[in-house]
């Protein structure tokens, strides 16, 4: 379920910012396509398993410093509490070059940018007609010393990729691949974003989720 009560506080609830991964998840072009091989079965050995082959930039997926930058950090160099936070979604869809105020976003915030370009996931579009943060609004984000940039595309810009140098090199992480985020109410609320744990690499797909009605 994308929506869930939380236990003990019925003006609390989850939703899953996460989308799902299969052989049908796109892959940026270029990437080899995943696998998800059956290589055990009940009827057979006993026991249900899969071989799975993907890359570490796919579907919902957060960079490091080191996907761009020859000596930035790996996702394990940063703590666990990187990835929890407090997060406001702004509105940016219908801009082809987001530019936007960030007023309502404070200092180690987590801003998340509603674009709904996952939408066309299953379009011949969704690799080409991206939108993409504007340099101004970059710079204004690192200047507000924000902990992770996210956003329901693919990307936050296109080749030479200069506003993920920009972000990474700052220590803004990058979360892509995001869904339902028409689905979060205006305010305040908190992110936890869990990275699949694997050692000195350069990004990795990860569990997102938002919590509504408690914040740190």
């Amino acid at each position: 379920m994308d929506e869930q009560k939380a236990k003990g506080g019925t003006n609390t609830k989850f939703i899953d910012l996460t989308m799902p991964l299969n052989e049908l998840t796109p892959v940026f072009p270029g990437d080899p396509k995943p696998e998800f091989k059956r290589v055990a079965s009940i009827e057979k050995e006993g026991w249900n398993e899969h071989r799975i082959h993907m890359n570490t930039h796919f579907g919902t997926h957060i960079d490091a410093p080191w996907h761009m930058l020859k000596n930035g950090k790996r996702l394990t160099d940063f703590p666990i509490d990187k990835f929890i936070g407090r997060a406001v979604v702004l509105d940016a869809r219908g801009q082809k070059e987001i530019d936007l105020d960030l007023t309502a976003v404070k200092e180690t915030n987590i801003l998340l940018l509603r674009t709904d370009h996952t939408r066309l996931i299953a379009s011949p579009d969704f690799f080409e007609k991206n939108p993409v943060i504007s340099r101004r609004l970059a710079e204004r984000i690192v200047q507000k010393k924000v902990s992770i940039v996210g956003l329901d595309s693919y990307t936050p810009d296109n080749p030479p990729f200069e506003i993920h140098k920009l972000f990474l090199k700052n220590e803004v992480l990058i979360l892509e691949n995001l869904v339902n985020l028409d689905k979060i109410p205006t305010g305040v609320f908190t992110l936890y974003i869990f990275p699949i744990k694997l050692d000195k690499i350069d990004g990795a797909p990860c569990r997102v989720v938002a919590q509504i009605g408690r914040v740190p």
